[in-house]
């Protein structure tokens, strides 16, 4: 397992489009799942430590971020012939399992993962109402395990300042994770 850390934040950058397929049956775009004051894309998985130390705080703070006009998104890249645990039946019984309030989409492909330029789970990339990166920083200060119950909430601070100025932090703290498991390499 290789540990990344995700680039400076590209502020402005526009959202890339996608039409990807939910573990809910439905097909999904990036129209269908911006909300009014913008949208936080994020690159899970389910089998990654750095993932699952944040999937209950992941599931609070972007149920929260809905009372300020912020939907989420969560997409699965990884090939999951390398890890069963992120196979799209197992996608589907952590979707359920942790209800999550977001649409959880594979990129069967990868491609919608190269084009954002994700890198590891987690990755987030939190846009403004006009679906311009503003934040592409970590969640929190979790790493592997989880961290005080009472830490700042990085993700969660950041999205709620750019739902109310369209604007992100001047400063951001990179997040860490599993690199993305790539289907070209050996």
């Amino acid at each position: 397992m290789v540990s990344l850390t995700t680039p400076v934040c590209e502020f402005g950058k526009p959202a890339v489009d996608f039409s990807l397929p939910g573990v809910d049956g439905k097909q999904w775009t990036l129209q269908e799942c911006r909300g009014e004051n913008g949208l936080l894309v994020m690159f899970i998985c389910n089998h990654c430590p750095y993932v699952k130390a944040i999937r209950e705080r992941l599931v609070r703070d972007t149920r929260e971020l809905l009372d300020y006009g912020i939907r989420s998104v969560a997409i699965m890249s990884n090939d999951p012939s390398l890890y069963e645990e992120d196979s799209f039946e197992n996608m589907k019984k952590v979707a359920k399992a942790y209800d999550f309030p977001f649409p959880y989409l594979l990129d069967e492909t990868q491609e919608v993962a190269k084009a954002y330029g994700a890198v590891c789970t987690p990755d987030f990339f939190g846009y403004n109402a006009d679906l311009q990166l503003q934040y592409r920083g970590r969640f929190d200060a979790s790493r592997k395990e989880t961290a005080a119950a009472d830490v700042k909430r990085d993700l969660f601070d950041a999205m709620v300042q750019i739902a109310k100025t369209g604007e992100g932090p001047s400063e951001q703290i990179p997040s860490m994770g599993c690199s993305i498991k790539w289907r070209d390499e050996p």
